[in-house]
């Protein structure tokens, strides 16, 4: 009899046992799901949910609208964050702006809350074998990501419904009885585990949901369970805080902001539990209805308080977080955001804004570089080659970025951009060694034998320079804007270019032809900086030729023409 007892015993905690790691199980898949959905979402639409984003910058109404409706496909409202930021970030979008499409974006993870708390369970099996299918067709296309975003779909539904199932039986054992007693005695023990677990899971929506779920199976009592919601919306805060701690200050202003209302929602609507669920109870038996319903009723109340308070809380947010005084090429903060690489577009536009802080290091170089040819300025010398060395900096830490970018998870177009940063930052690099070069010629052949050039010769100079700046300007502007016409300009100025560079050299020539003393003791330096300026000239109109060959602009076979226009 003992023994059939010890059997039964034994085979009921085996039971437990499975069913408890079928839950975690379910709740791994829960998050998991909720994962694939957002970043498949952001790998298909990032780009144009960025715009949308920008778009709603004028109006503070605008702005919760459109932070709803990019929260509600991404169902992530720490994504929509990172997105809000680096808008801030790039001055597309004032903080209080910022501030009232994140009050959107808490609004739409709730109304997804809801939206999953209905028995959609039938719809799982048919979203993951739509799923499966796309992806495994057209795994890397758009198609394929789609797919991606129905298996994340049907895998969250499935979830819930195996959580449902696990949760039920497991409410029968005395240990998790007496669990849920100590946490029905603690409210802010409810709100720190669900914040620790909204932030474990990097994701307040499977938080919700879960506790939605455990609350119809009698798991948690509906009171922890509001508790729970209240922590799980805090911790989306606290993750968004945590996800930007290294990033630019503008980042971070915006999560810090956001946090601030969450905190002060948890503040008001925490004594007021009791209250709601007796006037609620009124109007709806459903738990899982009650759970989201009461996320939801969080969220708009703190919406509809702030939204005309968002640029007071922007005031403080600035005075707890203020921006730093703008900084040399060396003193400022990288735009190199490490939480924005889950959002291939986002991470893209981070190290464009890097690339641009290259490009201005390399001008300021550049038209240095004439000042201390023409004034032997040795002090400035010093200084234009000790910026050579940021130059190279950025460009490691750019390259060092950029392949921490899933290749994968790159669209055509983003994939394209995603090469000609890497060539654009070699280029740069490229022309700041040559400048360095330039100026160590300079120090060694004209300014310490005090040699000078001649007057033609140093007319001759600053005009190859002068053309070099423009050149170099007119690049950026085609790196950035991708104008075609601008490209054909860049390159029919790399020709005029080339052919000023051989007409001096005729020039130069033909001074020494007549014994010019100036000409005779600047030969060398001379005739190797113009070819200097015209392989800077190179590197700069390179840029060009990914604009035009994208658009059939440039014949793969036009150096063979050109040579037999020349025997024509």
């Amino acid at each position: 009899m003992c023994a059939d007892r010890r059997i039964g015993l034994r085979a009921a905690q085996t039971s437990y046992l499975t069913h408890l790691l079928n839950l975690l199980a379910a709740i791994a898949l829960l998050v998991w799901g909720t994962q694939l959905v957002r970043t498949g979402i952001l790998r298909v639409f990032g780009a144009s949910l960025r715009n949308v984003l920008a778009k709603s910058a004028s109006n503070r109404l605008a702005a919760v609208m459109a932070g709803l409706g990019v929260t509600a496909l991404v169902q992530a409202s720490t994504a929509t964050a990172l997105i809000v930021a680096s808008l801030v970030g790039q001055g597309l979008m004032a903080l209080p702006s910022a501030l009232a499409a994140m009050l959107g974006a808490d609004i739409g993870t709730s109304l997804m809350a809801v939206v999953f708390s209905r028995d959609l369970s039938w719809l799982s099996p048919l979203f993951i074998f739509v799923g499966v299918v796309l992806f495994i067709a057209r795994e890397s296309t758009t198609v394929g990501r789609v797919g991606r975003i129905l298996i994340g779909l049907g895998l969250m539904l499935l979830a819930l419904n195996l959580v449902s199932v696990s949760a039920a039986v497991l409410t029968k054992a005395a240990a998790v009885k007496a669990l849920l007693a100590s946490l029905s005695s603690d409210l802010l023990l409810e709100i720190t585990a669900g914040a620790v677990l909204s932030v474990l899971s990097y994701t307040s929506l499977a938080i919700v949901l879960l506790t939605a779920t455990l609350a119809t199976t009698g798991v948690v009592p509906i009171d922890v369970a509001l508790g729970l919601v209240l922590g799980a919306n805090l911790g989306s805060g606290l993750l968004a805080v945590f996800t930007t701690f290294n990033a630019s200050i503008q980042t971070r202003q915006v999560a810090l902001g956001n946090l601030l209302f969450k905190v002060i929602g948890v503040a008001i609507a925490a004594p007021v539990i009791p209250i709601w669920l007796q006037n609620m109870h009124l109007w709806v038996d459903d738990l899982a209805t009650l759970v989201v319903l009461f996320h939801l009723s969080l969220n708009l109340l703190v919406g509809l308080v702030f939204i005309g308070l968002t640029p007071l809380v922007a005031r403080w947010v600035e005075k707890l977080l203020p921006k730093p005084e703008p900084g040399t090429v060396d003193g400022r903060q990288s735009h190199l955001d490490a939480s924005a690489l889950a959002t291939p577009s986002l991470a893209i536009s981070c190290a464009v804004r890097e690339a641009m802080h290259q490009a201005d290091a390399v001008e300021s170089m550049l038209t240095g570089m004439l000042r201390v040819i023409k004034n032997n300025d040795r002090r400035l010398s010093e200084d234009l080659r000790k910026m050579d060395d940021t130059v190279d900096a950025l460009y490691s830490d750019i390259k060092y970025y950029l392949t921490k970018i899933s290749r994968e998870a790159l669209s055509d177009n983003e994939g394209r951009r995603w090469t000609d940063l890497i060539s654009f930052t070699i280029n740069m690099e490229q022309i700041g060694d040559i400048i360095e070069r330039i100026l160590i010629d300079i120090e060694d052949k004209k300014i310490n034998p005090g040699h000078e050039f001649s007057e033609a010769g140093m007319v001759e100079v600053s005009d190859l320079h002068a053309h070099l700046v423009d050149n170099l300007r007119l690049g950026l502007s085609v790196f950035l804007q991708g104008n075609v016409r601008d490209a054909q300009k860049l390159l029919e100025e790399k020709a005029r270019f080339g052919g000023l560079e051989r007409e001096y050299v005729s020039t130069h020539l033909e001074r020494l032809a007549v014994n010019t003393v100036q000409s005779i003791q600047t030969s060398s330096l001379y005739l190797d900086l113009i070819s200097d300026l015209k392989r800077i000239n190179s590197h700069i109109c390179s840029v060009a030729y990914p604009i035009l060959d994208s658009v059939g602009a440039l014949a793969p076979n036009r150096l063979r023409q050109s040579v037999l226009h020349a025997h024509d």
